[in-house]
């Protein structure tokens, strides 16, 4: 696959919990290492998201995954770690004083919320998240796999509709 590959697969979500599941079909299938960059409003569906994320990959039901706003990250044990990553606070701080560059290291999955405010450009392999508020209960979900793993895991999400 050629450098700066990438694929592009859109879902509709009508409900939370439907975002939950799309989020829960990556989990499952995420690979050590992958990062996943979330952008959307505020409200839009991010922390949701990565719940269903979560619960992909294996972070037990009674744990509660909330967002990290204040704290910056949040980590969970699962198949793989999970560190949820909140910037939206983040005032000009330095990514390494959080570590942030540790966490994104294989196992661990990395799904970092407000990623614009890095002054790093995505991973070489990724799958970026976009989350459009279409109304009160509806969003889109526009997910992109750059490199061999996020593509990968963009065509098997592809070839698994109805799951």
């Amino acid at each position: 696959m050629p450098p700066g590959s990438s694929l592009q697969i859109i879902f509709e979500s009508d409900s939370p919990d439907a975002t939950r599941r799309i989020a829960a079909r990556i989990g499952r299938r995420a690979t050590p290492g992958l990062v996943l960059p979330i952008t959307g409003d505020l409200g839009s569906g991010k922390t949701c998201f990565v719940q269903g994320l979560a619960r992909g990959l294996g972070v037990p039901a009674e744990v509660y995954v909330t967002s990290p706003s204040y704290t910056l990250v949040n980590s969970y044990e699962g198949r793989l770690p999970l560190h949820h990553v909140d910037l939206y606070r983040l005032e000009g701080g330095d990514l390494d004083d959080i570590g942030l560059y540790d966490l994104m290291a294989p196992p661990a999955i990395t799904a970092i919320e407000w990623p614009e405010r890095m002054a790093v450009d995505r991973p070489a392999s990724a799958v970026t998240v976009r989350l459009e508020v279409v109304d009160a209960e509806r969003r889109r979900l526009t997910l992109t796999g750059y490199g061999l793993d996020g593509v990968n895991l963009i065509k098997a999400l592809d070839k698994t509709d109805g799951e």
